[in-house]
Order: structure tokens, then C-alpha cells, then sequence
């Protein structure tokens, strides 16, 4: 009895790394998105300091229903940080999708299997998503030392709102036409979003209507954790039903519209390797 062949498995197996690498890469390439994330973030918190230092606030954890007087400018320094990573993690995964949707089309016409490409783009998403969060808690120091249990708090929630607007971001970067209407979309749903927790800008901060708000979830989180030594872990986890409820109907919608209607003669080339993603000079992946 012969051997089974491997050859199309290892073809299968190594397909994966390669849609990571050129993943990240679409989504790392966003020079205007590292300029944001570098520059913007701390003048950003530099000016939301300087506006709100000094206020004492009154912020409601839901789930325990106390009412936390906090520092204005602490509590405004974490809702200043998830408005960053909102637009920057929405901004860099909705760019990146979008421009190489073409060319995830042609592979998945060249023999690369949908369920591949799913896999390194939502694993891309998170690790970019990832590092966002991590840049943007480490900058709040500059301003603000929280316990180390609040700034593990403060950065969980900003994890969770980073993958939450990069779901988002992919859901729209497979769905909407122009990259205004995108841009639009992210840019004001974060602002709005996250300008409606903090009660310095808005009076009715602490209204039930704002627990059906993306950012309510990770706020929670992280005011807790800083303020009032809480780990509102079902509060985290509202945060990621968002995050997976943007990206399963993201992943769908890029299935469908990246399905090859014609399956190729062969998926594989004569030696049993994956196609090369590997794109002419005439189109590189996502550009």
C-alpha cells in the first residue's frame, strides 16, 4: 500500500505563514497611522491634561453601582486614550483591507483557501490591534502613574476597544465603496463613542443608554481597575462580544465577495507548493 501524499498538505500548512507576513505588512505600511500613533497620542493626552487636571468627577460602575469620585484629568487621560486607538486601530485595518481586497481575490483564484486568509487576517488584526493598545498605555504614564493593577486594567481595555474598532474596521473595509465614507464612519463613531463616557464632556455620562456603546465595556474596565480596585471582567467581555460580532460579519462578507466563482485547473503548483503571494511590480499586495 503506498504512502499518502503530503505534498498539497505542506502546500496547505504553508500558505498560512505567508498570509500572516503579508497581513501585517498591509496593515504596518500606513506611514500617516504610525505618524498618529506616535506623534498624536501624547499631545493628545498632553492637552486633555491640561483641560480636566485638577476636576473631581463623579463616574457610576454599573456593575457594582457605586459612584467613584475620581481626578477629571485621570478619567479623561483613559477616555482620551480609547478615542486614539479607536481611530488609529479603525484607520490602519480599514485601509489595509480594502486595498488589497483585489488581490486576495487573484489568490484566492491562484489556489489559496479562504479559510487561510480569514485566519491571517483576523490573527494580523490582533496583533497590530495589539500593539496599538500597548503604545497608547504606555504613553499615559507620561502624564499619570496609576497602580500597576490599573494599568494592566487601563491596558486591557484598551486592547479590547483596539480589536473591537479593528473588527469594525474590517467589516468596512470590505463593505463600503470609498474610503471617505469609511474614514467618516470610524472617525466620528470613535469620537462619539468614547467622548460620551467620560462625564467632564458629557453631563449624562453615567445614563444606562450609554451600556449599548462599544466603548462602555473597556471604560468600565479600565475605570474600575484604576479607581475603585474592581476587575469587571464581564464588563471586559462585553467589550469582545463587539469586537466578535464586528469581525463575523466582516469575515463573511469578505468570504463572499473574495469566493472564486471558477475553480482553477490545478491549486497547486507541479512541485506541491502554494501559489507565490508574492505580487508583480505592477501590483503589490494592498497598494
Amino acid at each position: 500500500m503506498s504512502a499518502p501524499d503530503t505534498t498539497g498538505l505542506r502546500a496547505l500548512y504553508g500558505q498560512f505563514p505567508t498570509a500572516l507576513r503579508f497581513s501585517v505588512l498591509d496593515q504596518t505600511r500606513n506611514r500617516l497611522a504610525g505618524l498618529l500613533l506616535v506623534l498624536f497620542v501624547p499631545v493628545w493626552y498632553l492637552l486633555m491634561d491640561a483641560l480636566a487636571s485638577g476636576e473631581v468627577l463623579e463616574f457610576k460602575l454599573y456593575a457594582t453601582g457605586r459612584i467613584l469620585h475620581v481626578d477629571g484629568g485621570h478619567l479623561t487621560l483613559i477616555s482620551a486614550g480609547l478615542n486614539s486607538v479607536t481611530m488609529i486601530a479603525g484607520f490602519v485595518v480599514f485601509d489595509a483591507v480594502r486595498k488589497a481586497l483585489a488581490f486576495d481575490r487573484r489568490l484566492v483564484f491562484a489556489g489559496y483557501r479562504q479559510s487561510t486568509l480569514l485566519g491571517a487576517k483576523t490573527l494580523a488584526i490582533a496583533v497590530v490591534a495589539a500593539a496599538i493598545a500597548l503604545y497608547t498605555a504606555l504613553a499615559i504614564l507620561l502624564f499619570w502613574r496609576p497602580a500597576v493593577g490599573g494599568w494592566f486594567a487601563v491596558l486591557a481595555g484598551y486592547t479590547v476597544i483596539a480589536l473591537t474598532y479593528g473588527a469594525l474596521g474590517l467589516l468596512l473595509g470590505v463593505l463600503v465603496k470609498r474610503d471617505l465614507e469609511g474614514f467618516f464612519l470610524i472617525i466620528m463613531g470613535g469620537l462619539m463613542d468614547t467622548f460620551l463616557q467620560n462625564p467632564l464632556g458629557n453631563p449624562l455620562a453615567n445614563k444606562p443608554v450609554l451600556q449599548w456603546f462599544p466603548s462602555f465595556g473597556p471604560m468600565q474596565f479600565a475605570a474600575g481597575g484604576s479607581f475603585g480596585r474592581s476587575a469587571l471582567w464581564g464588563h471586559l467581555a462585553l467589550g469582545l462580544v463587539w469586537a466578535a460580532s464586528f469581525s463575523a460579519v466582516g469575515l463573511v462578507i469578505f468570504r463572499i465577495r473574495t469566493r472564486s466563482r471558477n475553480r482553477p485547473a490545478g491549486r497547486y503548483s507541479a512541485r506541491g507548493t502554494a501559489p507565490d503571494l508574492k505580487p508583480t511590480h505592477n501590483s503589490p499586495p494592498g497598494r
